[in-house]
């Protein structure tokens, strides 16, 4: 038995050959099947809406970022009409600059990072033969969040009001400008940041600990080490962002001047948050990309991928140096040459990694037997786009270089060249590959190769002739140019070009939507590939797999003999569903060794009403509607408290269950065993990180202005800083006195503490409050980032206490006990995160004065 008295798993693991060989009767087969069936029934009708399934969500994802990528792709055929001539005015200027802003953002925002968590959602559980992704809650909230978000976002584009300062929103340009088009930007993308870091969440811990025993992390799919490479990514280059955003809306909506020199601001601290997130992102797109090749080419070179280590490593190091390149995009504005000589360098030694992973895939082709088929022709297609856009910006990264195209048409054709090599051309293989997992169909050869060689040529001779234009001088983001500059004809062919690429989208998404009906269904794993998701079921069934498999190789088809026969019988682990309810293994970190049963939730539309008030608490400040986006929150608030409280951490029936081959396993887990502790972990990693943004930003102004702060300026008040860290202080110390009491049985005293814990936190975040209160934040940039780094905490501790007083309920009403306690280690876990924030603050309200 484990210390809080639930039981460890036991009986015989790993299975033998004996017991894998042992047949199930037929009799059997047919009733645990019909019990997973009905468990794992998808909603007919309208209340299909409310599934969570990971194959539904997965699908409403990347149909809707296909949506907004035909959208942005309409933008830009828009773009080049106007630009095909000199002198057009068939676009306003105005018009012109929310179609780029909106291309660039709707693409970004919109397509290619949705696209990557939707294919990820989608794929993941097939790949590790997990019957679903640990939180299916969490995969369609986010889900709906993207929804809600990119149509209130893109729709701006048909009433005149859309952002037009440019994706990357530079201030003052973005922060002056009037209407609601910055706000709309602001707001609606930090709501789908939100929604990113829920599934990136969900990947991260569904990749940990949602593989089929003995998957050990060295023998997973390449996918799934792109999928947590990536997601880590992302827990580090959204926050800050989000950080920015923060302070910029602070500043548009409350004229707190953080990017306003004339009052101690630094418009040059947007753009190094912006950059912090915008040149990783360039890779968190990239990378999917390689992961969909990767899985590709050792089905078409018929032999495993040649140097996985070596791929894995490149991928990490890939992820690791992505985050020091952000300066490469301001290399114009200033810098020390020493700066520029550093990030330099890092700009070219990020050529390393990627290498190595392409020659990694070259070799497997070279030393196997390939098969040249459609998702290769794609994935061929991507090497020669890629490649060209990665030689460019081996140019761009070398500064004297940089100064020259910066802000040309080269640097749009540099981009094209990478994001397209590196992200679209591969999608549309995986889409190609996987569309037979997916959809138990295959497309069509004829149409893909037509689409194929339609954007090739298309693409080519939109973007090749760009390079010259920007050589030559033309200026990215201009709605018109005067004749007789040399660009009449390069231009002119890049709108053509636009235009067959038009229409090998408008081939390729026919082949997708297209009726199939009397298609016949394929063959199960008609590529005869070796990874698990091909064991799928023909037809398809709702429940991932028949059974969880014992898993020893890379490719467990190819050397597995008699693998799918034993999961389709229900040899291996979970093949039933006797008390009615979704289940799936959770597996140690590192050697999936087998330590739980997880309980998965059902549809509900809870998600979705949680959904449509958070997107009410943004949307409604855009308008400077604030009592409504109030309510919203609350409600959100709500919803997502009913929602934990009814179907997360409940007190199982039984404390075990036999899972099959002899095993039984734990049916609940708290602290590291369960996966709730390790999304909170990995939730808090990327909220620490978009608080270090903020104290960045407080130490940015002042080693960068030299009045900050200004003489004679007012500082928060030392008193009240003190009483804040000791109220902070002693409510995380009866937080974790209160998880302690609690599992050692005295109930009383953790509920005391619990309460406790709530009036002391509480009473610090007023006491921080009460310190910046006399300071003016719209006089300068000193008292304004005091006051933001003050709000941010506040609005943690009160998050902390709703969730120290959710707990409070929980031991009154019996959903937290002794013996089951996931929700308070879970909070505690938060507390040790936002307790250590809170302090630091208060060390930079109450000594920083003194120390500048």
């Amino acid at each position: 038995m484990r210390k809080s008295g639930l039981p460890e798993p036991t009986g015989p693991y790993p299975p033998t050959d004996a017991m894998l060989a042992e047949p199930v009767p037929d009799e059997v087969q047919r009733a645990q099947e019909d019990r997973l069936r009905k468990v794992w029934k998808t909603p007919k009708g309208w209340r299909y809406w409310s599934a969570v399934n990971n194959s539904e969500v997965g699908k409403w994802y990347c149909m809707t970022a296909l949506a907004f990528l035909l959208l942005a792709g309409v933008m830009a055929l828009l773009i080049r009409v106007q630009l095909a001539v000199p002198e057009n005015d068939l676009i306003s200027a105005d018009r012109f600059n929310q179609l780029f802003t909106m291309h660039g953002s709707a693409m970004m925002f919109l397509f290619a990072v949705p696209m990557f968590e939707a294919i990820s959602i989608l794929l993941l559980p097939g790949m590790l033969g997990a019957r679903d992704m640990p939180f299916p809650r969490l995969s369609a909230f986010g889900y709906w969040c993207f929804l809600i978000g990119g149509v209130f976002v893109i729709g701006s584009i048909f009433f005149d009001v859309a952002p037009r300062a440019g994706w990357f929103m530079y201030p003052p340009l973005a922060t002056k400008d009037p209407g609601p088009g910055s706000d709309i930007w602001l707001l609606g993308l930090s709501f789908i940041e939100v929604a990113s870091i829920a599934a990136a969440v969900e990947l991260i811990v569904g990749t940990l600990k949602c593989r089929p025993p003995g998957m050990r992390v060295n023998i997973m799919p390449l996918y799934a080490w792109y999928v947590l490479v990536v997601g880590g990514m992302i827990l580090f280059a959204f926050p800050p962002l989000i950080a920015g955003d923060f302070l910029f809306e602070l500043e548009r909506s409350f004229n707190w001047p953080f990017f306003d020199p004339t009052r101690g601001g630094d418009p040059m601290l947007w753009q190094h948050l912006f950059w912090i997130f915008g040149h990783p992102e360039v890779y968190i797109i990239f990378l999917p990309s390689i992961a969909i090749a990767a899985m590709v080419i050792p089905t078409v070179a018929r032999r495993p991928i040649f140097g996985y280590s070596w791929i894995v490593l490149s991928a990490v190091g890939t992820g690791f140096l992505s985050f020091g390149l952000w300066v490469h995009h301001m290399f114009t504005t200033g810098l020390p040459s020493i700066s520029l000589g550093f990030f330099s360098a890092a700009s070219e030694a990020v050529v390393i990694p990627t290498g190595i992973q392409i020659f990694a895939f070259l070799a497997t082709l070279m030393v196997g037997r390939v098969k040249m088929t459609l998702p290769m022709l794609w994935i061929s297609g991507a090497l020669a786009i890629f490649t060209i856009g990665g030689l460019t910006g081996v140019m761009l990264a070398l500064a004297p270089f940089d100064f020259q195209a910066h802000d040309t048409y080269f640097i749009v054709a540099h981009l094209h060249y990478t994001l397209f090599g590196g992200m679209v051309f591969p999608v549309i293989a995986g889409v190609y590959y996987f569309f037979p997992f997916i959809q138990k169909k295959k497309l069509s050869d004829r149409l893909g190769k037509w689409a194929f060689w339609l954007i090739f040529t298309g693409f080519n001779l939109t973007f090749l002739p760009m390079h010259l234009t920007g050589l030559w001088g033309m200026p990215r983001r201009v709605y018109t140019y005067p004749t007789g500059l040399g660009w009449d004809g390069l231009n002119m062919i890049s709108t053509v070009g636009s235009f067959i690429v038009a229409a090998g989208f408008g081939v390729f998404v026919w082949d997708l939507i297209r009726p199939k009906k009397d298609q016949p269904q394929i063959e199960r794993n008609p590529w005869d590939a070796g990874t698990l998701e091909w064991s799928h079921d023909i037809p398809e069934e709702a429940w991932g797999v028949r059974s969880i498999p014992h898993v020893t190789t890379r490719y467990p088809l190819w050397d597995q003999p008699g693998m799918v026969a034993r999961m389709d019988a229900g040899r291996y682990y979970l093949p039933d569903a006797e008390e009615g309810k979704r289940e799936t293994l959770i597996t140690s970190v590192i050697d999936a060794t087998p330590v739980q049963v997880q309980r998965v939730t059902g549809p509900a539309w809870i998600t979705l009403a949680a959904a449509g008030f958070t997107g009410g608490a943004f949307i409604f400040p855009t308008f400077h509607m604030y009592p409504p986006a109030i309510v919203c929150g609350a409600f959100a608030v709500v919803c997502i408290l009913y929602w934990l409280w009814t179907s997360t951490a409940r007190p199982p029936e039984a404390d075990a269950k036999d899972v099959g081959l002899g095993l039984t396993l734990p049916t609940f887990a708290a602290g590291p065993s369960s996966v709730g502790w390790w999304a909170m972990w990995i939730t808090m990693l990327g909220d620490a990180t978009a608080f270090a943004s903020l104290v960045f930003g407080f130490f940015f102004y002042w080693t960068a202005q030299p009045d900050f702060p200004p003489d004679g300026a007012l500082h928060a008040l030392p008193g009240l800083v003190a009483l804040a860290a000791a109220g902070f202080a002693a409510g995380w110390g009866l937080t974790v006195g209160a998880r302690h009491l609690n599992r050692g049985g005295a109930v009383q005293a953790a509920r005391l503490c619990l309460g406790l814990a709530s009036l002391a936190v509480a009473g610090g975040a007023t006491a921080l409050i009460g310190a910046v209160t006399p300071l003016d934040p719209e006089a300068h940039v000193y008292p304004a980032t005091l006051w933001a780094l003050a709000i941010w905490i506040a609005v943690h501790v009160g998050a902390g206490v709703i969730m120290l007083l959710y707990c409070l309920a929980g031991s009154i009403f019996g959903k937290l006990t002794p013996r089951y306690d996931a929700d308070i280690w879970n909070v505690t876990l938060y507390w040790h995160f936002v307790t250590i924030s809170a302090l630091v603050v208060c060390v930079i309200l109450g000594l920083a004065p003194g120390a500048l």
